[in-house]
């Protein structure tokens, strides 16, 4: 079966949700522009967005019209040539508009999980839940007629487990987005132990047709991404655990993302990534990855404290950021959450006392927008990590020290197997957490 006739019937599960609608925007767009091409025109494309709410369905809708009008803007000129038969479009604003209802005629907003028995591929991006994902891919694989390929959005369920408790027959690969996947240029991919060299050389087709930036990963629990990502997050919890007893916990956690942001450069501090993830997901990561683990427990106490102090982070259907570590007010930490007095304390309260204890950076340190974005991103990260490396200020040797644990944790995964090598670490954590330089590097050893 040709590329596009794979494309003429999909699904995505989990459609409404901010992984989901992101994918099914993606999707809808391709299955539209294959549609429009000359040989297509008598070809029928849907694309079932499949959830189970009915009210975050409708919401979906307004999303992907407002995303495919912004989509649309950007590519006039493909769509020109796309309408060229059309003489009643003339104005961009009409072809824009055209394209809009075109895209939107193809989607099939459901919560009846039935309509994916006739597609050829399933995309699924639903709860992290390997029980869940593999009962609902055994209904889907016992019902369909066709013998469907499935695309999990999995970050950390290794994929032949999946395949092989479904039975989809090797008929899968994991294709894990980064979030916002409109956005995000990262996708890993992942094989299962049978998946066939048909169904990879078509995620490949459709990840480049999409200008994804693909990384291979192998099938262990968490891949590269989540791999290098828990491991870090573990790291600066332990620290800020330890930190405590000698500056206080507020202090601690605000000491240890200040040092991930800004003496390491990158655009979050640690707990505020955490947060950005979700503590509860965090968490919940954590425990799946770990019994794959040998020599290491990957469990953080902070965030079953967290947890049981009902603070979850993560973020609203809006994209804003829920309060977690780390309190908000329009984007910005204000507050760090006590856990011994169970309410948030204002950083102005101790940041200028913490930040002296810290003392300064270098002199020719830049924020990570001015570093990571500036053609001399190169010679400047060597000129703040030379003069970093000949400091002993308390913040330095913090920088110093985390940056260790993280070129580890990249080693770590090479040597174990997880990537296929250095480079594939380091591009996941620069395209997928926009970080200014690779783990893997001797910038502070």
């Amino acid at each position: 079966m040709k590329y596009e006739e794979r494309l003429q019937n999909v699904t995505v599960l989990g459609a409404a949700g901010k992984m989901g609608s992101g994918i099914l925007l993606l999707t809808a767009v391709e299955m539209a522009d294959l549609s429009l091409l000359p040989e297509n025109r008598n070809k029928t494309y849907v694309l079932n967005a499949v959830d189970v709410s009915d009210e975050a369905l409708h919401g979906l809708m307004g999303y992907l019209k407002t995303q495919i009008r912004k989509i649309a803007e950007k590519k006039t000129m493909l769509l020109r040539n796309f309408y060229a038969d059309r003489s009643d479009l003339i104005e961009n604003f009409d072809i824009i508009d055209e394209y809009i209802f075109d895209v939107l005629n193809i989607v099939r907003p459901v919560n009846a999980m039935e309509v994916a028995y006739q597609s050829h591929i399933i995309f699924e991006a639903i709860k992290e839940d390997p029980a869940l994902k593999v009962k609902i891919f055994a209904q889907i694989k016992e019902n369909s007629k066709v013998n469907p390929w499935f695309f999990t959005n999995t970050s950390s369920i290794p994929i032949t487990e999946i395949d092989e408790m479904a039975k989809l027959d090797g008929n899968i690969i994991g294709f894990h987005f980064y979030n916002p996947p409109a956005v995000q240029k990262l996708v890993e991919l992942i094989r299962s132990k049978h998946t066939s060299n048909e169904l990879n050389d078509f995620a490949v087709t459709y990840a480049k047709r999409l200008k994804k930036t693909l990384v291979p990963s192998n099938d262990y629990a968490g891949f590269i991404g989540n791999g290098h990502f828990m491991r870090d997050a573990l790291y600066g919890m332990q620290e800020a655990q330890k930190l405590a007893s000698s500056m206080g916990y507020v202090q601690a956690v605000y000491a240890i993302n200040k040092v991930t942001q800004d003496f390491l450069i990158r655009p979050m501090g640690i707990f505020q990534l955490i947060d950005y993830v979700g503590i509860e997901v965090c968490s919940y990561i954590m425990s799946v990855m770990n019994p794959y683990l040998e020599n290491e427990d990957l469990h953080a106490e902070l965030l079953d404290i967290m947890l049981a102090q009902g603070i979850k982070g993560g973020q609203y259907s809006s994209g804003a950021q829920k309060d977690g570590f780390l309190k908000y007010e329009k984007g910005r930490p204000v507050a760090i959450w006590d856990i011994h007095k169970q309410e948030y304390v204002s950083i102005a309260d101790y940041s200028q006392a913490v930040d002296e204890k810290l003392g300064t950076m270098p002199t020719s340190m830049k924020p990570w927008k001015g570093v990571n974005f500036n053609k001399q991103k190169d010679e400047m990260l060597q000129a703040i990590f030379q003069e970093m490396n000949q400091m002993n200020s308390e913040g330095a040797l913090m920088a110093k020290a985390y940056n260790k644990r993280s070129n580890e944790i990249g080693h770590l995964l090479v040597n174990s197997q997880v990537a296929h090598s250095e480079n594939d670490v380091n591009t996941v954590m620069l395209t997928g957490f926009f970080h200014a330089y690779g783990p893997i590097n001797n910038y502070l050893l």
